[in-house]
């Protein structure tokens, strides 16, 4: 088996696809001329969670605005620019055109942030740092803060939500395990945006993924079972936020463009150590405590729990 071959640690993550993801028409963003001569754009969304606009007027005649604004959409039928007319007795002439990704721009969020395991409580583990396949196959440089997992376990398990979030995205439509893993993207994933803005990737299960978009889930929920990669069941996780909207450079130089999002380190509660940084390839025993799932439940929610 050549080197090419043997990639397992390899985490996949592509700019330009998590570009030409966030392009599938999953936002669209329209216009309307109102009875006072002003003009508002409305975007409307397919899927859940947070995306970044940028706008680019190519022509605005009788209205002005900032060069390429940027724009942080939430909720489908968003009325989220209204341009007035400088000249209240004449129309505004406009023409546009826009990009979008998913994520908050440069969202607040805590470094220290505890997360559980992405498996049941008292579920073995092995952590296994990712490298950055792009750069060891692709020529891409590796991101200053990169860090991604994989974690596998003896046999197909059931992975499990790391935090309270919004489920936005999964993909699952691919029916085998591979058990020679090879560059590909063929893979089923979800996707939780979490309060704070950062979204939480989970990559490699097998077809029946348990969730839905727009699902809420906690720390524990089930989200789907591992696959085989490499004859090994495991996950990948990686924790990110965006840090830049300079989408039209990144579609037009991936591999010199640096990502438009930021990675996080995570810290994880485990029986080894209750609140710390993984060590390469190490085991661990997931731990969810009350407090962990508890931890960003509504009142209302907390009280749901405790009835059950």
């Amino acid at each position: 088996m050549n080197k090419f071959y043997k990639v397992a640690l390899s985490f996949i993550c592509v700019l330009s696809v998590s570009i030409s993801q966030a392009q599938e028409k999953e936002l669209s963003i329209s216009s309307k001329t109102n009875s006072d001569k002003s003009v508002t754009l409305t975007a409307e969304k397919t899927s859940p969670g947070t995306y970044t606009v940028v706008l680019n007027f190519r022509d605005l005649n009788n209205s002005s605005i900032a060069s390429n604004p940027v724009y942080e959409i939430r909720h489908s039928n968003d009325n989220f620019l209204t341009l007035t007319p400088i000249n209240k007795d004449q129309g505004i002439g406009y023409s546009y055109s826009y990009s979008y990704i998913r994520g908050k721009l440069n969202p607040k969020y805590s470094p220290l942030f505890l997360y559980a395991l992405p498996y049941a409580q008292g579920k073995k583990v092995r952590a296994v740092e990712s490298t950055f396949l792009n750069a060891t196959y692709f020529g891409s440089t590796t991101p200053d803060d990169w860090k991604a997992y994989r974690f596998y376990t003896e046999n197909a398990d059931t992975v499990t939500a790391i935090r309270k979030g919004i489920v936005v995205n999964v993909s699952d439509i691919y029916d085998e395990d591979t058990k020679d893993l090879k560059y590909t993207s063929k893979v089923n994933t979800v996707i939780v945006e979490h309060a704070d803005g950062t979204l939480a990737t989970y990559k490699g299960f097998k077809k029946g993924v348990l969730v839905k978009e727009g699902q809420t889930v906690f720390p524990g929920t089930a989200l789907g079972i591992n696959s085989m990669t490499n004859e090994r069941y495991g996950i990948s996780l990686l924790i990110t936020y965006l840090k830049s909207a300079e989408i039209g450079a990144a579609k037009k130089n991936p591999k010199e463009t640096k990502s438009l999002y930021g990675f996080i380190t995570p810290y994880f509660c485990t029986t080894e150590n209750a609140n710390g940084v993984l060590t390469n390839q190490k085991y661990y025993t997931s731990v969810i405590t009350p407090e962990i799932i508890q931890k960003e439940m509504t009142k209302k929610e907390i009280k749901n729990l405790t009835k059950k």
